[in-house]
């Protein structure tokens, strides 16, 4: 389905941090990371810079010490008793005697201008004191022998081990968010919380059901439901209560999910939006324990609304097979769901929205009433709805004058809201990329055909016998659709090699909801045509007709076995409609059956083989001549029919 963007619509300034309106929000915690980082940059910067500005002594060993510096220029030796280190300081007055002896090396005029290191073996006592000894008193040093201790190589010690832990937290946790916390942040300690996205008023949805284009009984079923919510006390004043839940089911790309946000939008209620997927993880237990939080949540913000996108991932139908999913993981989500939905307790206030468009594996259980009351169908847009759709979507593309939408939506028939989208933006890169200044029909059609058939591949050799042969093919379609008044009616025809086929026709399904025997006979004659044109030429057969061979078979068994047209077989249907039958082992048939069905279906085919064939022989003339038309245009519609066979009957 459609959704309508406003273009003038401004920009919500509340939720940029630089706006000056946003008083009292608190910068994020990044930003203390940041100013974190830079106090230790100022305070490592700031030792260096000490450090560096300070001169360094020089190393020399003890036995140089007292033979060259016995003559009374000591003025203090140190030693640090914890390091066996030994600082020697020398007087005044006899530096600049020391400083020529070191070029290279300057030497320090306020702290100790050497240091030499010892074993454990060295006694300073007794190595100082015979030192001294050998002096005069005036020229006898000072001792001081002391133990160091290095405040910040304490604190260090203390603040290392819980610094690396903080590191850790950050370098291995924070990237488990996604698995365990979701949006509401922790990490994997919080792995069972809910990862449900929460709108309120204020970070809300802007998708009203105006932008929802087409899907009208459905917007119905949904917006009784909105109006409960603002208008509870016109129902409940009769008695009547809301339904607790209502599951949206339907084909891919109708528009599931966008009708949810337009219930959002539309509600004025807190909407929780997960999708199933969210609930199953690898860890036991961790799917139930978001579904109990999601719905506590829920309780805590009632009344509200809670939209389970892709319901099937969690609430697909449970195995009757204890042995080999005694703990299974899904299994255990879906009964706390169950459990949630309608269980002992009550949720008061709390409506369930779910999508799916599987909704035949779905579980008996979450089925019921009580749990979801209401399946709404959202189906494939109709004529009307596909014109609503088109309009949408072609209010943001610039069309060239006079453009008629009409057209767009009766070439367009099966196709989706997510279809009808792809179209439009497809024919808007084909014109941009031909230089046009607006979008023509041609650029609409093909865009359909590109998405229906694939890219062309004009570059693909082909030889002139083959392109012959597939001309011959798809004239034969061509001929036999258009002469039999049940089939489909033709749009055009192609022998250009277009995604895996070599060559195409492009059908104008009718829009009917009931087909009769008659109408799927001249389907199939309609569809074998090309093989039957291929054996009436050549008088031998190719490999080309594999995909029509394909679908002729399984329409054919379809209505032995599902529709009961086989005089035969008689009014049985063999199609189960729950998908159980997938996971059996047997047929729900015999043998004898089986082999009647086969005998059936060779009766059906032979006869729309006959059908085929009987029309091109009677009209083997216009055939050959569309087939050379084919040949030279390689393109061709339904007017060249028209021209060729006259105007095409009516059923």
């Amino acid at each position: 389905m459609a959704e309508i963007r406003d273009p003038k619509r401004p920009v919500n300034q509340n939720n940029r941090p630089n706006n000056p309106n946003n008083k009292g929000v608190k910068p994020p915690k990044s930003r203390y990371i940041i100013y974190i980082v830079y106090g230790l940059l100022f305070v490592g910067i700031f030792f260096l810079w000490n450090g560096s500005s300070k001169v360094e002594p020089i190393k020399k060993e003890w036995l140089d010490i007292k033979e060259e510096m016995s003559d009374g220029d000591i003025d203090k030796i140190v030693f640090i008793r914890n390091e066996r280190r030994g600082e020697v300081t020398i007087k005044k007055d006899s530096l600049d005697q020391y400083a020529s002896q070191f070029p290279n090396n300057k030497i320090s005029h306020t702290g100790p201008q050497f240091y030499f290191l010892v074993s454990e073996k060295f006694e300073p006592e007794a190595e100082f004191d015979a030192l001294r000894s050998q002096l005069p008193e005036e020229q006898k040093f000072k001792v001081v022998i002391e133990q160091k201790h290095n405040v910040w190589a304490n604190i260090l010690d203390w603040i290392f081990f819980p610094l690396m832990l903080i590191l850790m937290w950050f370098i291995m946790f924070r990237p488990m968010k996604n698995i365990g916390g979701g949006s509401g942040g922790g990490g994997i300690f919080n792995v069972g919380k809910s990862q449900a996205k929460l709108y309120e008023k204020s970070n809300g949805t802007k998708v009203t059901f105006k932008d929802v284009a087409g899907l009208e009984e459905a917007k119905v079923e949904v917006m009784e439901i909105v109006d409960f919510l603002k208008n509870p006390k016109k129902y409940t004043a009769l008695g009547g209560k809301i339904p607790k839940g209502a599951l949206l089911v339907g084909p891919p790309g109708t528009g599931k999910t966008l009708l949810a946000k337009a219930v959002a939008g539309e509600a004025n209620v807190p909407f929780f939006s997960i999708s199933g997927s969210d609930f199953v993880e690898m860890f036991v237990g961790v799917g139930a324990s978001r579904v109990r939080d999601l719905f506590r949540q829920a309780k805590e913000k009632a009344p509200c609304i809670v939209f389970i996108d892709e319901i099937d991932a969690v609430g697909r139908a449970r195995s009757k097979n204890g042995g080999f999913s005694s703990n299974d993981e899904r299994e255990n989500t879906l009964n706390q769901l169950l459990t949630e939905m309608d269980g002992f307790g009550t949720n008061s206030g709390v409506i369930i929205l779910a999508a799916t468009n599987r909704a035949d594996i779905l579980d008996k259980a979450l089925m019921r009433a009580g749990r979801f009351d209401r399946q709404i169908h959202v189906d494939l847009p109709e004529l009307k709805e596909r014109l609503d759709i088109f309009k949408v979507h072609c209010a943001k593309l610039k069309l060239e004058p006079g453009f008629e939408i009409d057209f767009l939506a009766k070439q367009t028939p099966g196709f989706s809201g997510a279809d009808i989208a792809n179209v439009c933006n497809e024919a808007a890169l084909i014109a941009a990329r031909k230089d046009k200044k607006s979008i023509e029909k041609q650029d609409f059609l093909d865009a359909i055909d590109r998405i229906i058939g694939g890219l062309e591949r004009k570059s693909k050799i082909i030889s002139p016998q083959e392109k012959r042969a597939i001309a011959h093919h798809e004239a034969g379609h061509a001929t036999v659709s258009w002469i039999l008044p049940h089939a489909n009616p033709l749009l055009k025809v192609t022998i250009i090699p277009r995604g895996q086929s070599l060559g195409a026709a492009w059908y104008v399904p009718e829009e009917r909801q009931l087909t009769t025997k008659e109408q799927l006979m001249d389907e199939l004659a309609a569809t074998i045509g090309g093989r039957v044109a291929e054996e009436l030429v050549y008088g031998k057969v190719s490999t080309g007709a594999l995909s029509d061979l394909e679908k002729l078979t399984k329409h054919a068994y379809a209505m032995v076995t599902y529709y009961g047209m086989s005089d035969k077989v008689g009014n049985v249907s063999y199609y189960d409609s729950t998908g159980k039958g997938d996971y059996s082992f047997s047929k729900p048939f015999s043998e004898e059956t089986s082999q009647l069905i086969d005998k059936e279906v060779k009766v059906i085919i032979d006869k729309a083989y006959k059908m085929a064939k009987s029309v091109l022989q009677e009209y083997r003339e216009g055939f050959e001549e569309l087939a050379a038309l084919l040949l030279e245009k390689e393109v061709i519609f339904a007017d060249d029919l028209e021209r060729i066979f006259g105007p095409r009957k009516k059923a």
